[in-house]
């Protein structure tokens, strides 16, 4: 297998998302944030500090680079799961940082 991913980004294929957290020797650290869940995670700590409210997805979508709400929402219920953050109600836009 690793001989087929080398081959391909040798013969230029487009890439897929960085995948799992990994250390410095390459291997899988499940209880570490994606790059995206950390850019989420920034983006709602920044605009919490700025507006004292919290961000809805489109705006947190705006500040990460994500044009599309989906991915947004997938993310924030990644960092719910891991207990990073929390929402009182059904919307987004009721999510707090846990402590």
């Amino acid at each position: 297998m690793p001989d087929e991913v080398a081959a391909a980004a040798a013969a230029g294929a487009e890439t897929l998302s960085p995948g799992p957290a990994r250390d410095a020797c390459g291997v899988t650290r499940p209880d570490a944030l994606s790059s995206r869940q950390e850019a989420v995670l920034r983006a709602i700590r920044d605009w919490i500090a700025e507006t004292g409210e919290s961000p809805s997805v489109r705006q947190i979508g705006e500040r990460v680079g994500l044009s599309s709400t989906s991915p947004v929402a997938y993310q924030l219920g990644r960092l719910e799961a891991r207990g990073l953050i929390s929402r009182t109600g059904y919307r987004w836009r009721s999510c707090r940082l846990s402590t």
